[in-house]
């Protein structure tokens, strides 16, 4: 009888551990017989049961979507817009910009006369929503004041795109088995991140934090054969626009590399020669955002040792680049990433669907900033509120 029972278990367990060895390595592939071996089972644990962070150790981190910049990055934007809806109907702007002070957000557009007031918040109304934007009128000024309920829809807006953007990343950057997840209470606009096992956090933290906003942009310069106007220090620069910056130009850092090429040429001179920032002035809006991507890759320069960005757009982006680049030959353009220029070409001829970015990339780095064009950027920046290491 005891021989019968003991017969009986021997079976179970042989049964048991058979199947639980068909769940791990079976559906996977074809099982060998190195599979069954004491470094063959450890081998396949490792691959086919994914640990949590507290067995196999890890990053936690948590990270705050910024949502007052992204608020203020629309203030500023409207600015841009508001002045130009005064201009296309004839009236002159004396000043027009954002205004974002005590927890408000706001942008005005002052005129010489307030002859065309009417007119004017009529024009802008078309242009931006009223329902979130809302307009109060003093003498010659109309300012537009952030509602509090967009301002809690937009920013509840930013931290899911940010959310859905940091998932595309790790995926892009094959982190097994990521935990994500929204993190605090309501409104904290906290996201939680948490990679077991992952052998290099470092890089993969720097590149989800990286808002990767591409843009393009006109600079203001006179135009090829000159050179493209620099200026020593930001100083000079906001000199050059009679001391203040209007809302339509913005001053930007940028390295040279060595003199900009027509757009798609090659550059030939060392570009790692190091080169202190200097700075340019830029027109707003952009010619062309990066949500109008439509493929990024990096590549080696010829006959140089750094790598670059090649680019295409969107059937929408491509026909508004193509408009622009046509009627703007010999003008100068700059790619611009997360607010510093970072290459400046001229304009040969009309470009449609594609281009370049150049600064003096490594391969990684090059791939890496591919993969987070790739992904999407970032409507807010991003911060690390808590990182901890585990095992």
């Amino acid at each position: 009888m005891k021989k019968r029972n003991l017969l009986q278990r021997f079976i179970i367990i042989a049964i048991v551990t058979i199947a639980g060895l068909y769940v791990v390595i079976g559906p996977h592939r074809r099982p060998k017989l190195s599979d069954f071996s004491g470094s063959g089972i450890k081998r396949s644990l490792e691959e086919n049961i994914r640990l949590g962070l507290d067995l196999k150790g890890g990053a936690h981190l948590v990270m705050r979507v910024k949502v007052e910049d992204y608020l203020k990055n629309l203030a500023e934007n409207n600015a841009v817009t508001a002045q130009k809806a005064v201009e296309d109907i004839g009236a002159k702007v004396k000043d027009a910009r954002a205004d974002v002070s005590g927890g408000a957000y706001r942008f005005f557009v002052t005129m010489e006369d307030a002859a065309k007031i009417n007119e004017i918040r009529e024009e802008v109304a078309k242009r931006i929503s009223t329902d979130d934007w809302t307009p109060a009128v003093s003498g010659n000024t109309i300012t537009w004041t952030l509602t509090n309920s967009a301002a809690r829809v937009l920013s509840q807006q930013a931290t899911e795109q940010a959310y859905n953007t940091i998932d595309r990343r790790i995926n892009e950057f094959g982190v097994a088995e990521p935990t994500l997840a929204y993190h605090g209470a309501q409104g904290s606009n906290q996201i939680l991140l948490q990679m077991p096992g992952e052998k290099d956090p470092e890089r993969v933290k720097k590149q989800l934090t990286v808002a990767s906003k591409l843009e393009l942009v006109h600079v203001v310069s006179p135009p090829s054969p000159s050179s493209v106007q620099t200026f020593a220090t930001e100083k000079e620069a906001i000199d050059s626009l009679g001391g203040t910056v209007p809302a339509n130009r913005q001053v930007l850092a940028y390295t040279e590399r060595d003199e900009p090429t027509a757009a798609g040429g090659d550059e030939t001179t060392d570009p790692n020669a190091p080169k202190p920032d200097k700075y340019v002035v830029v027109e707003r809006p952009a010619i062309i955002e990066g949500k109008e991507l439509n493929r990024a890759d990096a590549s080696q320069n010829q006959g140089a040792n750094d790598f670059m960005i090649n680019f295409s757009l969107k059937p929408a982006g491509s026909q508004k680049f193509g408009e622009w680049t046509g009627a703007n030959v010999n003008q100068y353009m700059g790619a611009v990433l997360d607010g510093k220029v970072k290459s400046i070409a001229y304009i040969k001829s009309q470009i449609f669907d594609s281009g370049q970015i150049s600064g003096r990339f490594t391969q990684q780095s090059a791939e890496d900033l591919a993969r987070t064009l790739r992904s999407g950027s970032l409507l807010a920046p991003i911060e690390y509120q808590e990182e901890r290491t585990v095992g």
